[in-house]
């Protein structure tokens, strides 16, 4: 039986880090892996969903060549070898993070690992199971998609992520259930590939998390590029046929429309890996599965703790990451490292990004929500239109939305849509993260001609003291 000071159960970019951080502290550290190691992010999510997004704009950006002075011609897409291209960046991100294992001797376990005690797990594969102890143990088993349960995916009509990923043929007419970040950012993959798409959200406008005037903006840039958008909506029934899969949709209206579809999406959220893993022999609460997160992901008195997708949302990898590096660093100090100083981390400062056309991103409170929480706001709002570098790229339609906390100058949330605002959203959030007021952005000098400085301009927006709208 082998011993450890810490096992991580899932390799995903909440429990590689964490094995990575536990390695650097000086911890005996291990990681069981039941299928790829970086997990779904990194094989089957985040980094090979942005490689077939960054295909797809690149192909916009051919068939709209003509707008900047350029000329093209015979332009089509392959989805064979975009798919391809897809899956060799995840398999070179796969390679980096087994050459990370090693580098830090973190040793790995291949197999289904399943706790049997506090500090004990069995790892199985290929009908021969190993024990391992350790001091502690982390949770980061992942999540998998939520299927609808009156038509499960089948991976041939009716898709997950996973399958949307690889498709055997390229849908002609797509259905695409939920506008969360996944079901939205294959819903514009599919567009811009050529597919006629529509998205069925429930809630009352798409992408609902986000403010309500990002929301309205983006609906109307995705039907102006050629999507169907039905929000107050939901799916009576859902059936695959042999040639595609024909639908019944209740609109905000109350009438039942039906539709035929060659494939659809399936992206209503997801279901966290528990199930199956030894929780429910050590008493777990019932429920869906989401963990209760402790204190620095790690219960007191030792054990396991769980993290990423595991306990309450946000369900980002980067959250995962951060989360990791706390949990490790927690259990160092708990082992008697005294150099070692753990911190909490704040919800309210994890960006969220979505890779649509237009980008999505977003930190801390909505308008609506920071009104809902008793503040009273000062909002700030900045046109990509009114930027020269915008409009020098040819991608001029979004904004750049502020909010401050009048009494005191607190930005308490920033939200954009438009070109790349996924790379600009980190500067409001390290922002947040340092409790910087608006005089503190006011006074920073921002680079021209950059993006970046819309956020200069939203801020003084905010104050009445904009310079260029």
């Amino acid at each position: 039986m082998s011993s450890y000071d810490v096992i991580v159960l899932g390799s995903g970019p909440g429990g590689y880090v964490a094995a990575i951080r536990a390695a650097q502290l000086g911890l005996k550290t291990a990681i069981v892996e039941r299928e790829n190691l970086g997990g779904i992010c990194l094989n089957w999510g985040c980094i090979p969903t942005k490689a077939l997004l960054r295909s797809a704009e690149i192909y916009h950006y051919m068939q709209h060549a003509g707008a900047y002075g350029l000329k093209a011609a015979e332009i089509s897409a392959d989805i064979d070898a975009v798919v391809k291209r897809s899956r060799g960046v995840a398999k070179q991100l796969n390679q980096g993070v087994t050459h990370l294992m090693k580098k830090n001797k973190i040793t790995v376990h291949m197999g289904e690992g399943k706790l049997l005690a506090a500090n004990k797990l069995c790892v199985t594969k290929d009908g021969k199971t190993e024990d391992l102890t350790a001091k502690h143990i982390i949770l980061a088993t992942g999540a998998r998609a939520r299927d609808l349960p009156f038509a499960p995916a089948d991976g041939k009509r009716i898709w997950t992520y996973r399958h949307a990923m690889v498709p055997a043929e390229m849908p002609k007419k797509l259905l695409v259930i939920g506008s969360g970040a996944i079901g939205i950012e294959f819903a514009s993959f599919y567009n811009d590939m050529g597919a006629d798409v529509t998205v069925v959200e429930m809630m009352d406008r798409i992408v609902p998390v986000e403010d309500a005037e990002v929301s309205d903006f983006l609906e109307k840039a995705l039907v102006k590029q050629g999507m169907t958008i039905m929000t107050g909506a939901g799916v009576e029934s859902l059936k695959a046929t042999a040639t595609g899969v024909a639908a019944a949709i209740k609109g905000k209206d109350g009438k039942v429309v039906a539709g035929d579809y060659s494939h659809c999406i399936v992206a209503i959220g997801i279901v966290p890996n528990t199930e199956n893993r030894g929780r429910e022999a050590r008493g777990a609460p019932p429920g869906r599965g989401h963990v209760k997160r402790a204190p620095m992901g790690r219960p007191k008195g030792g054990g396991w703790g769980g993290l990423g997708d595991i306990p309450a949302p946000p369900w980002l990898a980067h959250k995962a990451s951060h989360e990791g590096v706390i949990a490790a660093e927690a259990i160092a100090q708990a082992l008697g490292n005294k150099d070692v100083h753990p911190h909490a981390m704040d919800a309210k400062n994890i960006p969220g990004c979505t890779y649509c056309h237009p980008q999505v991103a977003s930190v801390g409170l909505t308008e609506a929500k920071a009104k809902d929480a008793g503040y009273k706001v000062k909002v700030g709002k900045f046109p990509f239109i009114g930027n020269g570098k915008a409009i020098a790229l040819g991608e001029a339609e979004g904004f750049i939305k502020t909010v401050f906390d009048e009494a005191t100058g607190e930005l308490l949330g920033a939200h954009m849509v438009g070109t790349e605002v996924t790379e600009l959203i980190q500067g409001y959030t390290v922002g947040k993260q340092a409790e910087l007021v608006e005089t503190d952005f006011m006074q920073t000098v921002f680079p021209h001609p950059t993006l970046s400085e819309m956020m200069h301009e939203s801020v003084l927006a905010a104050y009445g003291k904009a310079l260029h709208i």
